[in-house]
């Protein structure tokens, strides 16, 4: 399958403007996603984390990752009972989370998320943040979907 864009997005999880962190979804399989956000120098979180010396926050890196594991999840709904509906998924679990390198402005930032645990409502995900082929963090998320 091709890239899909920002509406496609819109389609799979709430997030919105200005904080909706995933730009395209690149790829995607059964189990996995793989999707990019760019950041740039517009970012809002940019005017405060840090003027002189920009660096994108490690909690809103982890946010576009529970984003990534909820386009797959969203996937994951729509082939078990084509719902068709966006449903809001609350982040309920990181573990083994770990940041390895700044992200920074101009920077493509790759989210792979692939599925481990899919038990009912109650959705856990490896998820993987890189840039330029260099891992800058991962982490588990774990997502629990509101009925």
């Amino acid at each position: 399958m091709g890239e899909r864009g920002s509406e496609s997005i819109k389609e799979l999880i709430p997030n919105r403007y200005p904080l909706l962190l995933i730009d395209r979804i690149l790829e995607e399989g059964e189990d996995r996603v793989k999707v990019l956000k760019n950041v740039t120098i517009n970012e809002p979180f940019f005017v405060g984390h840090f003027p002189e010396e920009p660096v994108m926050p490690g909690t809103l890196i982890l946010e576009g990752m529970a984003q990534a594991v909820g386009i797959l999840v969203a996937k994951a709904k729509a082939r078990e009972n084509r719902e068709g509906k966006v449903r809001l998924g609350y982040l309920v679990g990181v573990r083994r989370a770990r940041f390895h390198k700044p992200v920074l402005p101009g920077d493509r930032l790759i989210y792979e998320a692939r599925l481990t645990r899919a038990r009912g409502n109650f959705y856990q995900a490896e998820v993987t943040a890189t840039v330029e082929g260099e891992r800058v963090a991962e982490a588990l998320i774990s997502l629990a979907l509101v009925e």
